[in-house]
């Protein structure tokens, strides 16, 4: 599968996470733990893209997803060897990292088996309930366990290889799980062709169990977890994906509706 120049560009977020590191089932995972009162038998997964839940906007993303009363956890289903982010800030070490060596090693078909030990365990520990959220890779994994209904609630963020419009039709088709679409206008990945595919295929109330998709104009690949927060539209864009993420959770089985926080 092919990667886009987004994919490896971002900028590395402010902030002290606030999360811990589990293991569960053998796979360690960064968990945010609502401080308050939550419903302990539902749980969100938050699915990374290729930098893995070491970075430190992925571990803000999680905790800003537990201070909003949701239990999430971000397994790492790249055992510690995630792109590393110090690409971010060299386009000679971007040149220089062959993303299609890493993926052989890290392809969905090595992920996806670490992503069901998770699930397992913590339907172990009485999660009857999940949701999943993610980003560029993560997105694909949305979709695979939407396929399966493994999930309650899902939100693909600007997601990576998916085949438009086949997954998008396959999801139609077989799922019963709503879908949030989180885009934006320069993605190579999910093009604006193919989310003009998926409001055809899912919208207008075609798709029953619920549909949505939020575009985020001027955004680019990578927005909602790796953008560059100093730019207005796209800190908008960022903080306009989350809070429709906490507003699809709310409305679909997660949590009472009250404000996000950002």
């Amino acid at each position: 599968m092919s990667f886009c120049e987004d994919c490896i560009k971002g900028v590395k977020h402010e902030g002290t996470p606030e999360g811990k590191w589990e293991t569960i089932n053998g796979v360690e995972c960064y968990v945010g733990t609502p401080s308050g009162e939550y419903q302990k038998d539902k749980v969100l997964l938050y699915l990374s893209d290729i930098f893995g839940p070491q970075l430190p906007n992925a571990q803000l993303l999680v905790d800003g997803f537990a201070k909003n009363g949701f239990k999430t956890v971000a397994p790492d289903f790249f055992e510690k060897d995630g792109v590393p982010f110090d690409l971010f800030d060299s386009e000679e070490k971007r040149q220089a990292f062959d993303l299609q060596i890493w993926f052989s090693r890290h392809g969905p078909h090595i992920a996806r088996p670490l992503l069901d030990k998770v699930i397992v365990a913590l339907k172990g520990q009485g999660v009857t309930m999940f949701a999943a959220t993610g980003y560029c890779y993560g997105g694909r994994l949305v979709f695979d366990l939407a396929f399966e209904n493994i999930t309650s609630a899902s939100i693909a963020n600007h997601p990576s290889h998916l085949k438009s419009p086949d997954d998008l039709e396959k999801y139609f088709s077989t799922s019963r799980v709503p879908l949030l679409l989180n885009t934006c206008t320069i993605d190579e990945q999910f093009p604006l062709p193919a989310q003009s595919q998926a409001d055809v295929i899912f919208g207008e109330g075609k798709f029953t169990p619920g549909y949505k998709r939020e575009y985020f104009d001027g955004c680019t690949h990578g927005f909602a977890v790796r953008g560059d927060l100093s730019i207005p539209h796209v800190k908008a864009g960022k903080e306009g994906a989350f809070k429709a993420a906490v507003e699809w959770l709310h409305k679909y089985g997660f949590v009472p509706e009250r404000k996000a926080s950002k």
